[in-house]
């Protein structure tokens, strides 16, 4: 009965991590004014494994992108926890890192497609992939550095490395596309273009400043320093 419940939980909290504060606040008031207390509970009690099962992997999405191979304990801290709570929902670092990966797949990589189609102009393409960068913030520098890592298998067959491949060329292409038409400084190479690409959008996410009027700014802040560091 327990379990059936927890995959009831698992429905009603699919996409929950992309829901506003407001509006689970909402559904969680609404939903307890309707059910009895036992389910009350059983929900309470997977709220807060969905809650701290989601801040950990945060923490470890922000510790592994700094250093990938910081000890789990580091990620514990990080969250807020202790290691062996950590070990409650994640057996080994394998564990954890596989699922980090998923949780870019359903995140960071869906961000940075939609910004490949969201035009035709390799210009707005390449403006949105760096916007896109920076909302998924230190998932996306940690995907990078996942594929660009030295012992990284990379393997056709595997979904996360087919995307890898996809943004990688898009991106690629975008760029040549640019340096045909005298945008972008031809004698620089794709790689130097990609990799300052990725440290803008972490000096980017790393600046502490985080008001609405200065996030927008700062994102302006991150285009026009990429555009003019890439132009002839």
């Amino acid at each position: 009965m327990f379990l059936n419940a927890l995959n009831t939980c698992d429905k009603i909290f699919e996409g929950w991590k992309e829901w506003p504060e407001y509006y689970k606040l909402d559904f969680i008031n609404n939903l307890m004014s309707h059910i009895c207390d036992n389910v009350k509970i059983v929900l309470f009690l997977y709220y807060m494994i969905l809650e701290t099962k989601s801040r950990i992997i945060e923490s470890a999405i922000k510790v592994f992108n700094s250093d990938y191979s910081a000890p789990l304990q580091k990620v514990a801290d990080n969250a807020n926890i202790t290691r062996r709570t950590l070990h409650r929902y994640f057996k080994d670092r394998n564990e954890l890192v596989a699922v980090c990966e998923r949780e870019m797949e359903v995140s960071c990589k869906k961000a940075m497609i939609a910004a490949i189609k969201s035009s035709n102009d390799p210009l707005i393409q390449l403006e949105n992939m760096l916007y896109a960068g920076i909302d998924c913030g230190a998932k996306y520098s940690f995907f990078y550095k996942l594929h660009q890592q030295d012992g990284h298998s990379h393997n056709k067959n595997n979904k996360d490395c087919v995307d890898y491949d996809f943004i990688y060329n898009s991106f690629t292409n975008i760029v040549k596309e640019l340096q045909k038409s005298g945008v972008v400084n031809k004698q620089m190479t794709v790689q130097w273009i990609q990799n300052l690409h990725a440290g803008i959008i972490n000096s980017t996410v790393n600046t502490n400043d985080t008001s609405e009027s200065s996030k927008s700014n700062i994102r302006n802040f991150a285009w026009k320093s990429f555009i003019k560091g890439i132009a002839p």
